[in-house]
């Protein structure tokens, strides 16, 4: 399953990577190989100063070795091995008016002293942070996120949606980093669906990725802005950032991995601002999106 996963997500970087590439027309991603010296590596892409983005990053890892002590309590787990591979994605455009996209993909193992798996699962999902709120923009996007999970189960849409957002949720500022979209994680067999079925159907998820942003991109990269407009954007890019270093748990597992600092941090947006104590205006756009961000709702 690792490497039929491994090879999944190798193929989709660069599916993806090229369609940003062709659309964006200007900037090219820039490739970095690495290697984790405990065991592993991957590579990074990353794609700045675009006729459209302004910074996104598509990185692909698979990592192992003795699981470290911090994750062990983690896990409430001994002394183990583990395999972990995924994809993750942050997609920064420059138009205040289009909406920040994250996804990610990933699949983790634990093994015994004699090389079997005592544990696997998969995890992910993708989420849209917009800046100014188009309604027509964040349907879209649930849509093409139901559309892959009603293949499977009835109930997964709504399951995942919640988690989601319960999970991409600011807690110190009280409101949601987005608008939402799926988060799954120890997505393990059961009675129901095997391992292959798991990975059928996150692979699913993965596939309908470009389908569920570019569209919006395509719609929102050349609309008019202005100075208010990016300040508002680069003020809520620093809840993203706060959100980031927090309460995520692919950095916080990055971290305590050893795992490669300009990867984990390759989410970060260039520019940012924290203003203190700033408010928007009460029935202004950015009013709007506080609303929406304070009291999640559905979409579809």
């Amino acid at each position: 399953m690792k490497d039929q996963f491994y090879s999944y997500i190798l193929a989709l970087q660069n599916r993806i990577t090229q369609a940003i590439e062709d659309f964006d027309g200007k900037a090219k991603f820039e490739q970095d190989i690495w290697k984790r010296k405990e065991g592993g590596g991957g590579q990074s892409r990353i794609i700045e100063n675009g006729a459209v983005i302004e910074k996104g990053g598509v990185n692909i890892s698979a990592v192992y070795g003795a699981l470290p002590k911090s994750m062990q309590t983690y896990f409430k787990v001994g002394e183990v091995d583990f395999f972990a591979c995924g994809l993750s994605l942050v997609i920064h455009p420059k138009n205040p008016m289009a909406p920040t996209v994250h996804a990610n993909y990933r699949y983790f193992e634990m093994y015994d002293d004699k090389g079997i798996i005592l544990d696997q699962w998969f995890g992910g999902g993708q989420d849209l942070t917009p800046y100014y709120l188009f309604e027509e923009d964040v349907v879209h996007f649930h849509q093409q996120c139901k559309k892959a999970c009603d293949k499977y189960h009835p109930d997964f849409y709504k399951e995942f949606k919640d988690n989601c957002d319960k999970y991409f949720y600011n807690k110190h500022r009280n409101e949601s980093r987005g608008v939402g979209g799926l988060f799954f994680d120890y997505l393990k067999a059961d009675k129901k669906l095997n391992i292959q079925d798991r990975f059928d159907f996150v692979t699913d998820v993965g596939n309908v990725f470009l389908d569920s942003y570019m569209p919006i991109l395509n719609k929102r990269k050349d609309q008019f802005y202005n100075k208010i407009n990016r300040n508002w954007q680069e003020i809520r890019r620093g809840r993203y950032v706060e959100f980031n270093l927090i309460h995520d748990k692919g950095t916080l597992f990055g971290l305590k991995t050893n795992g490669r600092i300009e990867s984990i941090l390759m989410s970060l947006p260039p520019y940012v601002q924290w203003h203190y104590n700033h408010e928007p205006a009460k029935g202004s756009e950015e009013f709007k999106l506080i609303t929406i961000l304070k009291n999640p709702r559905e979409w579809i």
